[in-house]
């Protein structure tokens, strides 16, 4: 497949981008460069190679979730800038219908 500059005018329209035309033209070479590199690829025999799903065979170590009190609310409150005597102050961000 060859690419052209209204092909990457197109994509850069999708991404929301813009090029001057002389990066148009550095990425059309670019791109093909790595269109060329892909159909390299399905030059390959891979039957019976597994995809690859995982980098690593390590595993997450997980914890168990466990309940625990690492800051007391009086501490938690002492530094909020708006605050009463139980809870946190903060601006409304829903609204209601109008």
């Amino acid at each position: 497949m060859k690419l052209d500059k209204e092909t990457v005018e197109k994509l850069a329209h999708l991404a929301r981008l813009e090029f001057s035309e002389e990066e148009k033209e550095a990425m059309v070479g670019d791109m093909d460069k790595i269109l060329a590199f892909v159909e390299k690829l399905s030059e390959l025999d891979l039957k019976g190679v597994d995809p690859l799903v995982y980098l690593t065979e390590e595993e997450n170590v997980l914890r168990k979730d466990e309940i625990k009190t690492e800051v007391s609310k009086a501490d938690a409150l002492r530094n909020a800038p708006d605050k009463d005597s139980d809870y946190f102050r903060v601006p409304k961000v829903m609204r209601g219908e109008e």
